[in-house]
């Protein structure tokens, strides 16, 4: 310790010399300059009386400067420091002094700390969001689950109610197995895990065929079903395309009402493959035609309660869209219908 106590010694003076010297060679070429431009300059002894006392006040400013960035960067470095403990301990409320004026290159690194502050903030937010939805979808059905079940126990129940009670044991399981599924899915799709698997195929062939096979839902409804499909070759995965529009598909039927209508086109438009799907249903708030296609988000929450989803749908079908290198559009109106389009890449 004592070994390395001397060398900083003599660093330190090794450093200061250098400093004086290169102050005073700079107020020589100064003054020598100026006396040049001049045409004649003060006797010998004077010039460096001058040239000393200029040397002395340029390292003395230099030196303050040093001092004082020294002092800003040792606090910063402090603040950086506990700002990261905090950070390291889940504590995302954290900002680091925004005024960075003479930090120099360290102006970057205060950005940085308070930006992955804020983001970490944001992800977290986002966590316990998540964590608060799945346990309240999940929590729904197996309250009605167990409700219905401690029914069940009563022996003086007649068979209808009992059958009725078990059939909606049925469906309230069947609602938590596709809550299941859809949460593996999207996890599986944002973590990259489902590796796409494109092929050429008939794209409108595809549409029709998931249209037809929609027939009871929209037949029972007595829906109006308006399809007109060009006929478009696509490359892409068909096993997740068939998901994006049977969703689509699904949803537009299930918010169209008794004798309502549904409209499907498909076409070429440009060097893009558009699909349009719309219907005549309840609509979506203008305020929250920005967040459908966030997860478990419900538009139709406080209109029509009864309406069965968990809010991933179009989750789903967005992140497959993107997979494909395509957008999803949605326009809607309250009380007049709803509008998903849908672009995709024509290249084969």
């Amino acid at each position: 310790m004592k070994i390395k106590g001397m060398a900083q010694n003599v660093l330190g003076m090794a450093l200061t010399l250098i400093l004086f010297i290169g102050c005073f060679s700079a107020a020589y070429f100064l003054t020598s300059f100026i006396y040049l431009k001049m045409g004649h300059g003060p006797s010998a002894f004077l010039v460096q009386i001058i040239n000393s006392l200029i040397g002395l006040i340029m390292a003395a400013i230099i030196i303050k400067v040093m001092q004082r960035f020294d002092k800003q960067t040792a606090g910063l470095f402090d603040s950086i420091i506990n700002a990261q403990k905090k950070i390291a301990e889940g504590d995302f409320d954290v900002s680091l002094d925004k005024n960075t004026e003479g930090l120099g290159p360290f102006s970057g690194l205060v950005e940085s700390v308070n930006n992955m502050a804020s983001e970490l903030s944001k992800m977290e937010t986002m966590r316990q969001e998540f964590v608060s939805n799945v346990s309240h979808e999940i929590q729904s059905p197996l309250t009605s689950i167990r409700g219905f079940t401690k029914a069940l126990q009563n022996n003086n129940l007649s068979s209808e109610n009992r059958l009725h009670y078990l059939k909606i044991i049925e469906a309230e399981s069947m609602r938590l197995s596709k809550l299941s599924d859809n949460l593996l899915r999207l996890a599986s799709l944002e973590a990259d895990v489902i590796k796409l698997e494109p092929k050429i195929y008939r794209l409108d062939k595809q549409l029709r065929s998931i249209v037809l096979a929609c027939e009871p839902q929209w037949s029972d409804k007595n829906i109006n079903m308006d399809v007109s499909l060009e006929e478009i070759e696509i490359k892409a995965d068909e096993d997740m395309m068939s998901q994006v529009w049977i969703n689509l598909v699904h949803n537009s039927i299930k918010f169209t009402a008794e004798s309502g209508s549904v409209k499907v086109d498909l076409y070429h438009q440009g060097d893009k493959i558009e699909f349009k799907i719309s219907d005549t249903g309840i609509g979506i708030a203008e305020e929250d035609q920005s967040h459908v296609f966030e997860r478990f988000f419900k538009a139709d929450k406080s209109r029509n309660p009864s309406i069965k989803g968990n809010g991933l749908g179009l989750s789903i079908v967005k992140k497959i869209i993107e997979m494909h290198h395509g957008t999803i559009d949605v326009q809607s109106k309250l009380g007049t219908g709803t509008t998903f389009t849908v672009c995709l890449p024509s290249g084969l």
